[in-house]
This record gives structure tokens, C-alpha cells and sequence, in this order.
């Protein structure tokens, strides 16, 4: 907003919007945080997370730094300062402090067992009716033996890939 006696911008349009996450760390949690940077024996992420936490708490003496502020001073993203605040706030410290899971859907489908099972599936003779092994045929075949609930025709290629096993041949095994 202009200021229309000066041309100039009010410094009142120049406030930082409120705050949705507010970080009010308890004596007890924010000693924790404090030996926590101080030891230098956890993770760098660790380490710093709780340094923002440490920076952005309303129970200071300044009432805690801007999230500006703690950006320049660490050296961290203001989105990463934002996420830390929003976990610390939703989810409780630890879990602003340590990184979250993995994904489950990216964590390995297959077994070495299975793994075994399907590479020798594949050596094997084709069915009936067919000349060799197809990917969705191989897929099927694990299930239907219960070597596996479900798998895909992609991580089956995926298996054969990583194996060097090529279906396009007469004789594969």
C-alpha cells in the first residue's frame, strides 16, 4: 500500500503475516533440544531441526526469531523452516526432529525366496500352447503357486532384468 502523503510504502503493509504454526517448547523439551545440539552426536538434520525449533520458540526472552531470521542464520530453506513448525506443532517433537518413514509402496516387492522361485519358473518349460514365458504369463504363474499374493508384470521384468535373464530366447535357462 502506498502512503499517499509521502509516495512512499507504510511500514505498516511491511508486517510478516501471522503465524499458523506457533512453536512454545516446555522447559523440559527445549533442554532436551539443547543438549541435543550441543553433544553433535546425532544427525545433521537432527541437529538442525532442532536448532529451528530451538531459534523459533515463543517462550525466549525476544519471544523467537522470524522465520527469516533463522533461514540466514542456519543457512536452512524458510520451506524447511515452515514444514519443522508444522510437524513440531501437529505431530510433537520427536517426529519434527526425525525424518518420516519410507513409503511402503517403494519398499521391495519380492523376496530373495521368491526372487528364487521366479528365476527358476522362468528356466523352466513354457506352458502348454505357448513357446516361452511372458512377463504377465511369469506374473500370474507366482500367484497361482502362491509364491507371492499379487506382483505385477513389471516387477517380475524388473527381477529378470536385474538377473540378466532374457525371455527372448528359446533356451533360458
Amino acid at each position: 500500500m502506498m502512503d499517499n502523503r509521502r509516495g512512499k510504502f507504510s511500514p505498516i503493509c511491511l508486517k510478516m503475516p501471522a503465524k499458523k504454526y506457533i512453536v512454545s517448547l516446555t522447559e523440559k523439551e527445549r533442554q532436551e533440544l539443547e543438549e541435543l545440539t550441543q553433544k553433535g552426536k546425532s544427525a545433521a538434520r537432527k541437529i538442525n531441526h532442532a536448532r529451528i525449533l530451538l531459534k523459533a520458540d515463543i517462550n525466549q526472552i525476544n519471544g523467537g526469531w522470524n522465520d527469516q531470521m533463522i533461514s540466514q542464520t542456519l543457512d536452512i530453506s524458510t520451506r524447511t523452516i515452515e514444514r519443522v513448525r508444522q510437524r513440531f506443532v501437529e505431530e510433537g517433537l520427536e517426529q519434527s526432529l526425525n525424518p518420516r518413514p519410507k513409503n511402503l509402496s517403494k519398499l521391495r516387492k519380492i523376496d530373495g525366496e521368491a526372487e528364487a522361485h521366479l528365476i527358476a519358473l522362468a528356466c523352466s518349460e513354457a506352458p502348454t500352447g505357448y513357446s516361452r514365458w511372458t512377463l504377465r504369463l511369469l506374473a500370474e504363474q507366482m500367484v497361482v503357486l502362491e509364491y507371492v499374493e499379487t506382483i505385477s508384470h513389471e516387477s517380475v521384468r524388473q527381477v529378470l532384468k536385474k538377473t540378466k535373464l532374457n525371455l527372448g530366447y528359446k533356451n533360458v535357462g
